[in-house]
């Protein structure tokens, strides 16, 4: 948007500026033309004004010895009159061709005011002063008809060059009026065409800030907007996605509350009661003379108040994790040892050599994997938990593939892949969500945990479905980072 304002204020002052040239060049050409105007104009009536002096000095030629005839002096008078009207004539800008027969008449000019001269200083007889009137006339007429000739022949081109002129600055007229009319279109559009990209671009905006103030964080701008307005939007865009975040992460704050408050009520509540039955059901066990069916009532009441104890200590372990406590370790060889604790899970109890399932446990282990610092206890903890996970999603028989990788942004990356069941598509976003279970005995704070503890090591957990069956968990995992705040 700067940039076409600048630009736009670039071409409207190169506008005003070729627009003001050339209204002073017009000016100057109306000028030219004007004085062109005069000038033609001053020319006709000089030649006017020529024939007219001839015309005189051919009357005052034929009133000559008659009783009308004018005094010498009025005589010689109009006839200087008349060779200085030739002499404008000639001082006058002409072509070559008028000049020429400017000339030409000048001379018969000269020669006719001779003869004039030779009449009035002549004193021979009558027929001789007659013969030379006769001729002199003649030669006046002639010069006469020469200078007629001169005006009728300029008058039309003379007519014609003040026509012509007369439609230049006509035209000059009509485009200063246009520039007149186009120069505040001009103006309009542009500020037209700008303040609407402006409003549009500006009333997108705020109807988006409505639409995440009245709570709808999944609305994005999808028109293209331009300019500066297409970054504020994508900027826009990215920080609604940040707020919908946040508030998925308050909310599982509101939730880690909620957690901690019943933990810890449950924990004062419950713990003590519940340790004191737990007690008295063993001592009843031990000291009563009971039946075998009546020991396996009491083995059950034991171990259900054991698990009891199992989901109260999750929940105080998801509401209130313990600080990690953070040390170099080969991040292999934990999986390793996990591999060899859930290997043995799989051992039936009643008879150790004979599995429950036929489970064949892959390793693809990555030979550059540097040491990282984290909690290898947590760590262990969350492997654990996601390999018994998909022990559990395979039914009879199956793989689970355990791969550890360096990332290119020095990240490890370790995934834990199964052929079992799989995840239902509409429960996938939701499995890292505290007491979210599909399990019959789970109590949901399984994969809520392991989430919860990949964060406290600054890394993340996702889950997707395999193409052909069974689910990927895959964990990531910073190494510099934990080198640093180990140096530091």
């Amino acid at each position: 948007m700067k940039q076409k304002v600048y630009f736009a204020l670039f071409l409207l002052i190169v506008c005003f500026l070729a627009g003001g040239f050339y209204i002073l060049k017009t000016i100057d050409g109306v000028t030219d033309n004007l004085e062109t105007i005069i000038t033609l104009n001053k020319v006709e009536f000089l030649r006017e004004t020529l024939l007219n002096k001839i015309v005189v000095v051919q009357a005052d030629l034929l009133l000559k010895d008659t009783p009308h005839a004018r005094q010498v002096d009025t005589f010689i008078s109009h006839v200087d009159e008349m060779h200085e009207a030739s002499h404008n004539c000639l001082s006058c800008h002409h072509s070559e061709e008028v000049k020429s027969r400017i000339i030409q008449f000048q001379q018969m000019i000269n020669q006719y005011m001779k003869k004039l001269s030779r009449i009035y200083t002549l004193r021979a007889n009558e027929a001789r002063l007659k013969n030379e009137k006769q001729s002199a006339f003649d030669l006046g007429q002639l010069t006469l008809e020469v200078v007629s000739n001169i005006v009728i022949s300029s008058q039309h081109k003379t007519s014609r060059r003040i026509q012509q002129a007369r439609q230049d600055i006509k035209h000059s007229e009509l485009f200063l009026y246009t520039l007149m009319l186009l120069g505040p279109l001009l103006i309009i559009f542009t500020a037209f065409y700008f303040f609407r990209n402006f409003t549009r671009s500006v009333l997108t905006l705020t109807n988006a800030t409505r639409k995440i103030k009245d709570g709808d964080m999944d609305y994005r701008i999808k028109n293209q907007l331009k300019d500066e307005f297409r970054e504020l939007a994508k900027s826009f865009n990215d920080m609604a996605i940040s707020l919908k975040e946040q508030q998925h992460k308050i909310q599982q704050a509101e939730r880690l509350a909620a957690v901690g408050e019943l933990a810890a009520g449950l924990a004062h509540e419950v713990k003590n009661p519940l340790a004191g039955i737990k007690v008295s059901i063993e001592v009843l066990k031990s000291e009563l003379n009971l039946e075998q069916e009546d020991k396996e009532i009491f083995l059950r009441i034991i171990n259900e108040i054991n698990r009891i104890e199992s989901l109260l200590k999750n929940m105080l372990n998801y509401a209130r994790p313990s600080k990690p406590q953070p040390e170099f370790f080969n991040i292999n060889g934990i999986l390793d040892s996990i591999i060899k604790i859930s290997e043995y899970s799989l051992k039936s109890p009643s008879d150790p050599s004979r599995l429950t399932k036929d489970i064949n446990f892959v390793k693809d282990f990555a030979e550059d994997i540097p040491e990282i610092y984290a909690d290898p206890g947590q760590l262990q903890q969350v492997f654990l938990n996601l390999l018994l996970n998909g022990i559990d999603a395979i039914d009879e028989k199956g793989t689970i593939t355990i791969k550890s990788t360096r990332t290119a942004d020095e990240c490890l990356q370790i995934q834990i892949s199964d052929t079992g069941k799989g995840i239902a598509p509409e429960t996938l976003d939701n499995v890292f969500n505290p007491f979210f279970t599909t399990k019959s005995k789970g109590n949901g704070l399984g994969l809520a945990i392991c989430k919860r503890l990949i964060a406290q090591h600054k890394g993340n957990i996702e889950v997707f479905n395999n193409p052909e069956s069974g689910a990927t968990f895959v964990i990531t995992l910073p190494v510099k980072l934990k080198i640093e705040e180990s140096t530091s």
